[in-house]
């Protein structure tokens, strides 16, 4: 049992010690291998997390999510899921918990970004393309935070941490058939929302 992504199998690991009948998971080489796996992960999941919880939350998290798949390390199997996969399936179940400081920052963000035309006539750069992604984000914050906990996971694991429709699926435990229906119905839901207020 190894926790690196690799398919090419020529070169032969040796073989590791056991215990009982199970290989040991300890010792230098497996922490050589989650300091790999930190040095990867850490500042995209960091990212994704961000987002989802607030950067402070979300430096607690990535600690948090790493040491829970050291502890889990054992229960890590290759042929489930991949690594990232795995990975961003604990962040997600740990951002769960904190879901009320979730919607607390989306709502935040929408509120963040109802600001008068002239306090952003001060800032630098284009002006109406600001002005549209503020009007953007205050539509669809309060949107996001409305979704189930399903649907918001599977649009911020896509949109915010950038993985596949096929990784989503591996980190929730879930069909990708599901995530993929799931995803439709969430873009259509944003889609008709942010369509509907241009409109008006």
């Amino acid at each position: 049992m190894t926790l690196t992504e690799t398919t090419d199998s020529v070169a032969a690991e040796p073989p590791p010690e056991l215990v009982g009948d199970r290989p040991q998971l300890d010792g230098p080489a497996v922490a050589e291998e989650f300091a790999r796996l930190f040095d990867q992960y850490a500042a995209p999941m960091h990212r994704y997390l961000a987002r989802r919880v607030g950067t402070e939350q979300a430096h607690d998290l990535v600690s948090e999510t790493f040491l829970a798949a050291y502890r889990q390390r054992e229960t890590y199997d290759p042929a489930l899921a991949a690594v990232k996969a795995w990975l961003y399936g604990i962040a997600t179940n740990l951002a769960r918990r904190h879901v009320r400081q979730e919607v607390r920052g989306l709502q935040a963000t929408a509120r963040a970004v109802r600001r008068e035309p002239d306090e952003l006539a001060a800032h630098d750069g284009r002006i109406a393309d600001r002005v549209d992604a503020e009007n953007l984000a205050r539509q669809i914050a309060p949107a996001i935070a409305d979704l189930s906990e399903g649907d918001r996971d599977v649009l911020l694991l896509t949109s915010w941490a950038g993985l596949t429709t096929v990784e989503v699926a591996d980190a929730l435990g879930i069909p990708v058939g599901t995530v993929r229906s799931r995803l439709h119905r969430v873009r259509r839901q944003l889609r008709t929302l942010t369509e509907g207020n241009r409109h008006a």
